[in-house]
């Protein structure tokens, strides 16, 4: 029996409170099947229209304007308020989706990517601020787990939506049938927040400038990527770094921050575990792949690829059940055991994935999956206590920032490593020579590299492992 300071689930999803439940994680959950979709029905995308080169910009794109959104959602309610800020995101995010189901080509396709990115950011951040307004204090943490459980909705029904669609050869659709959805939502909306917001509104400041350096930095490393010749390459890499160089030293001095003090050298115990959720997000980043190397290498259809992909996630979400709550020196010990599984799994990836014998008797392909699950389940076993004691390792008075920086970082983490791993896949021959060699050599090249990001959290994890 729930005590009366402690909601139930009955209460919080049954009459006006499911409706709100609903829109609220509808919000979510539309952004959410949507990086799924995409993922899937990319291979099908630039077989169809071209742009091979710019694979990795559908994701770059997208999660670099979802920071931007996500950053501005406080200052958006804060300027239309709740209700006209949630129809304001899913009209961008609608007229993003519209844009890319008609796209002739990759050019048009990355402007509507852009547009559901912002759009889908405004509705995530809006979908967890709400939480506070439209719900009783006792209803708060049942309502952040529904919201947040969306993202498992998601791993099941984007791969399934998007593969349907990609396996009959109308990937367009798959974007269509987004679209009645944010429409339904928009009427929940307008029916069911308005009645539920009554919370007074306060100024809201976001460290703009700093969101905006993020965003170049990303966008600097993309550009680098898109020349076959090292110089450029390296260039694009440099620019990155010294525009984060210039973000720390500048974040220092602002009055606004983007993250606590202490949070740029991985030698502390806050700038340890931010490194390693960092380095450990990046590693994941490599799934946006997947769906092309099974496809073009192995022969998997887009459906079947679209599931083997979301065995990452999945395997996230099983490692975070498991190290969830465990004692300390467990804790500490899965923390160490977590960069290494993941590690080791995408070392699998680089040598297997490439390998076209394993999809020759169609069965040996399976052994695909085990690496796949445990590059997320290496994740996951880090994930839960990390959360917890960033919020803990932050200087007093600063645990607000340290929590809300968590997900620009893991925005940013994902952003720089698709564009990263656009720039190692082209650099190794993924449109030059293209094909099925270019697949296998980019395949190995990507895993390899990659497979440094989580080898590195094994190092600079100390700091987070002290961090109890």
């Amino acid at each position: 029996m729930p005590s009366k300071h402690n909601g139930s689930w009955s209460e919080l999803l049954w009459g006006g409170n499911g409706l709100r439940s609903l829109a609220l994680a509808g919000g979510v959950a539309v952004h959410a099947v949507n990086v799924y979709i995409a993922t899937t029905i990319l291979p099908s995308v630039v077989a169809d229209i071209g742009g091979l080169a710019y694979y990795a910009w559908n994701t770059t794109l997208f999660v670099v304007t979802s920071i931007l959104g996500s950053a501005i959602s406080p200052q958006v309610i804060e300027s239309l308020g709740l209700r006209r800020a949630f129809l304001f995101a899913l009209a961008v995010f609608a007229l993003g989706t519209l844009v890319c189901a008609v796209s002739p080509s990759m050019a048009v396709l990355l402007l509507g990517r852009t547009a559901q990115g912002l759009g889908g950011g405004l509705l995530l951040g809006l979908s967890y601020s709400a939480v506070r307004v439209v719900f009783e204090e006792r209803l708060w943490s049942r309502a952040m787990v529904l919201v947040s459980s969306m993202w498992g909705v998601a791993t099941l029904a984007g791969p399934a939506i998007g593969g349907i669609f990609a396996q009959t050869g109308h990937w367009r659709l798959a974007f269509w049938s987004v679209l009645p959805i944010a429409a339904g939502l928009a009427v929940l909306v307008c029916t069911q927040i308005a009645a539920a917001s009554r919370s007074e509104r306060q100024p809201v400041r976001a460290p703009l400038g700093m969101i905006s350096l993020l965003i170049v930095s990303v966008l600097a490393v993309s550009l680098g990527s898109l020349s076959d010749q090292l110089g450029w390459n390296v260039a694009g890499i440099v620019a990155g770094l010294l525009i984060t160089g210039c973000i720390a030293r500048l974040d220092d001095r602002s009055a606004v921050r983007l993250f606590p003090s202490g949070s740029y050298s991985p030698f502390t115990r806050l700038g340890s575990l931010y490194a390693c959720i960092g380095l450990l997000s990046i590693g994941v980043t490599t799934e946006i792949y997947i769906p092309y190397f099974l496809q073009l290498i192995h022969g998997k259809s887009p459906l079947v690829a679209g599931y083997w992909t979301a065995l990452m996630s999945a395997g996230w979400t099983l490692g975070s059940f498991l190290s969830s709550g465990r004692p300390t020196r467990f804790a500490n010990r899965l923390m160490l055991i977590g960069p290494i599984v993941s590690a080791v799994s995408l070392l699998l990836l680089a040598v297997m994935l490439p390998m076209t014998g394993l999809s020759e008797s169609g069965r040996d392909a399976y052994g695909l999956m085990l690496p796949l699950l445990g590059v997320g389940v290496g994740v996951g076993f880090c994930w839960p206590n990390m959360l917890t004691r960033v919020y803990k390792s932050a200087p007093p008075g600063q645990e607000n920032i340290a929590s809300a920086a968590i997900t620009t970082l893991q925005l940013y983490a994902m952003a720089m490593g698709a564009a990263l791993a656009g720039m190692v896949t082209n650099a190794a021959g993924f449109t030059d020579p293209g094909g099925v060699a270019g697949a296998r050599q980019a395949a190995w090249a990507l895993f390899t590299v990659f497979a440094c990001a989580p080898g590195l959290a094994v190092f600079l994890g100390k700091g987070a492992r002290r961090a109890a």
